[in-house]
């Protein structure tokens, strides 16, 4: 260690002011173009973002070979449910869908796939896990985070970054995780993108901080910081966030990169800098290693060093924190990775993007219409809906339709399987008929642009999704056709959702209603008297409360991949017994958020005097085809575990998923009314029953005062078991501690 140590210092005490600046910026190819990026090369650029193949390779020569010191530089992407960019990878389910699964080892499994195959184009570094928490739905990234919830999200972000770094950074097939956004982003105001963040330090302990706490604690090797800002201090520039709570109370050792262009926010959109020399200080003085994409950072921070506006010595901290990681890929020797030839898209993370989409499907609910077993009372299915056959939709955000350049159309990439295809692929074998109408759009180009006064203007606006367009004035006809075709068969299933451009950065909602003519889709269907499965094949929870009333079942898939319509239709012909669990609540209406499951006591009456208390569906909810019961809760005192005899009450296989929550009874600040503390999948036989036993850290029973320190206090604690985090779902023993 002390030789590494010796090495960074030697080269670093070697590097000029301008080497030093260089090495501290991140280069996006795809803005920039090749011809510039070979110059930032020479300058010694720290990294590259967005660029692949020969011309990855031209650029990492040029920095090892045509350099004063000839310092390598890493390669970044953002591969954020596999490696999404190259249209030949492998595509899993998103965040949100892959944390129905509540399953750590699958999800490492994909940070390890995600990894071989992103190592395998020779890139070293992939800007995920997100730890934010999606607590606000109308939130545009409420699918790229684990859900609602910190402990979830902590366990899930662990086991994905296992995944991507492995046991050693040098190997071949691993790659560098990167946490973010630090912190609190999820919750900025209104659910507005980049927006600040009207929370205290004491609550940004208290909710946000753990999953982060938990990256560092598992060795993540890069932090991101936040677009938004916390109280009115921009996190790029946000010194007690960076250096006192990540660096100096957390002990992370890794570097810290900003996120796109967020020093340039700083004078732009945040107005607390007057140029790029303020704005370039104050975020190398906050603990921001690596300027992402603010090339104007390398100018105005030598000129800040040179006028002595700035230490040096923030440079060459900065430097050292990059170095290290450099150092710990063993980049002078292995400058590239190599990964696996013949992984990208091989069959065995296929597999594992097949099981990853199974774990994701949620089925809320059933009245008995699921599954379906054959052509005995099922012999003609119609198969309706704008997110039933499009594969954009059921990918989301992330893969190769939306980044790294967006608007360009790109023709989809085989194998997928969409809803209709895997309802074609069962239903045939069955001998059952499927008949198909796309029903409706999901949205309408211009919806906010027409002139609304002007009826002509306002017809000719269109509803588009992809390679649908249709005038506004004819979308019912197509509602009408769906139903014409829907009323001689005898099961209906129904797709509807959001598509990517509902979806991600600038894509905040105000209204989380199925937008365009879904629920008029939705209520025609309805009236045919013919059974109908609602599917929501969606970013984010959207307002159900209408397609669950006329509905005789519901299925939640999110994002589910490659596979995500396979997955769906095997739930609906009973081939797969559903698992997965809800890791967010979803609103009854849009005006009823926030509804996470976890808020505090005291709210007169506990509910709006136009909307239930309850949300439509809840935290840990989703069905099966068996059903499971809970007894002989305890809890050991000494050891702090909890265990729970569950037992399989059907007459089927399945797999529960057992979830744990804690209530501080009384505390000296206002606590949840319960916390997710533990959890444990359990696979059980028809009528088996199994002891299981979950351990509970201290962070279960602990709380943050206002001087911001952590403590357990003592007194009496709910400790709850159960399918889901509904109180009625739970059985409770109350301990004193």
């Amino acid at each position: 260690m002390a030789k590494k140590k010796d090495f960074i210092d030697e080269l670093i005490s070697q590097m000029t002011v301008e080497e030093k600046a260089a090495q501290m910026l991140q280069v996006p190819v795809s803005v920039v173009g090749m011809d510039e990026a070979r110059k930032w090369a020479r300058k010694g650029a720290g990294s590259f973002l967005n660029v692949l193949g020969e011309e990855m390779e031209e650029l990492s020569r040029i920095s090892r070979e045509e350099t004063r010191l000839k310092i390598p530089t890493i390669f970044g992407i953002d591969a954020v449910h596999g490696h999404c960019l190259n249209k030949d990878a492998t595509i899993f389910p998103s965040q949100l869908a892959m944390a129905c699964s509540w399953n750590k080892d699958l999800v490492e499994q994909i940070g390890k796939a995600t990894a071989t195959e992103v190592a395998t184009e020779g890139i070293q570094w992939t800007f995920s896990p997100i730890l934010c928490l999606a607590r606000d739905p109308r939130w545009g990234r409420t699918n790229e985070t684990f859900g609602e919830d910190k402990y979830l999200s902590g366990e899930l972000g662990t086991a994905m970054i296992k995944g991507y770094q492995g046991e050693d950074l040098s190997d071949d097939t691993a790659i560098l995780a990167c946490a973010k956004h630090f912190i609190a982003y999820g919750e900025a105001t209104g659910a507005r993108d980049s927006y600040d963040t009207e929370i205290t330090m004491r609550k940004v302990r208290d909710e946000f901080l753990s999953p982060f706490r938990k990256a560092v604690d598992a060795g993540c090797a890069t932090f991101m910081t936040a677009y938004g800002s916390l109280d009115g201090v921009p996190l790029t520039a946000n010194e007690k966030a960076l250096r006192g709570l990540l660096r100096d109370e957390l002990g992370f050792d890794g570097f810290v990169v900003t996120d796109w262009d967020t020093v340039n926010a700083l004078i732009r959109r945040q107005k607390v800098c007057e140029d790029h020399g303020e704005a370039s200080r104050l975020a190398a003085q906050a603990g921001n290693d690596m300027i992402m994409a603010t090339l104007e950072f390398y100018d105005a921070i030598i000129k800040q060093v040179k006028a002595g506006k700035i230490k040096e010595s923030y440079l060459d901290e900065a430097v050292k924190h990059i170095l290290t990681v450099k150092l710990r890929l063993n980049m002078w020797k292995k400058p590239l990775k190599k990964g696996v030839p013949g992984s990208i898209g091989c069959k065995a993370h296929h597999n594992i993007s097949l099981e990853a989409a199974r774990d994701s499907v949620v089925l809320l609910k059933n009245n008995g219409v699921l599954p379906v077993r054959g052509a005995t009372k099922v012999k003609k299915i119609a198969v309706i809906g704008p997110n039933a056959d499009d594969i954009r939709a059921q990918y989301g955000d992330w893969t190769y339709f939306t980044h790294p350049v967006p608007g360009i159309e790109k023709e989809p990439v085989r194998p997928y399987v969409t809803l209709l295809e895997g309802i074609k692929d069962i239903a045939e074998s069955k001998g059952i008929e499927v008949c198909y109408s796309y029903g409706c759009s999901v949205n309408r180009k211009d919806y906010f642009k027409g002139n609304f006064a002007g009826i002509p203007e306002f017809m000719e606006q269109c509803y588009i999704d992809n390679d649908h367009k249709a005038p506004f004035y004819k979308e019912m006809s197509y509602v009408n056709e769906a139903a014409s075709i829907a009323k001689s068969c005898d099961l209906i299933v129904v797709a509807i959702g959001d598509n990517y451009n509902q979806a991600g950065e600038y894509n905040d909602r105000a209204d989380l209603k199925p937008s365009g003519m879904q629920e008029a889709l939705i209520r025609v269907l309805s009236t045919l008297n013919v059974p109908m499965v609602t599917v929501s094949i969606a970013s984010k929870p959207l307002i159900l409360t209408e397609a669950a009333e006329k509905s005789d079942a519901v299925i939640c898939a999110f994002n589910g991949g490659m596979y995500g319509g396979q997955a769906v239709a095997e739930v609906i012909f009973g081939k797969l017994n559903p698992r997965g669990r809800l890791p967010i609540s979803f609103p009854v209406m849009t005006g009823q958020v926030p509804v996470y499951y976890n808020q505090f006591p005291g709210w007169h009456e506990g509910r709006y005097v136009d909307c239930p208390e309850q949300p439509l569906y809840a935290f840990g909810e989703g069905l099966s085809y068996t059903r499971y019961d809970y007894s002989d809760l305890k809890f050991n005192k000494k050891t702090k575990t909890v265990t729970v005899n569950v037992t399989n009450k059907g007459k089927r296989k399945g797999i529960e998923v057992v979830q744990v929550y804690v209530n501080d009874v009384v505390s000296s600040v206002m606590t949840a009314v319960k916390n997710l503390a533990g959890f444990e999948r359990v696979e059980l036989d028809a009528g088996q029953t199994k002891k299981v036993s979950i351990k509970l850290d201290d962070e279960a029973f602990s709380v943050v005062l206002p001087d911001e320190t952590t403590v357990i206090e003592p007194g009496k604690f709910e400790i709850m078991a159960g399918h889901s985090s509904k109180d009625k779902d739970l059985i409770k023993v109350t301990v004193t501690l």
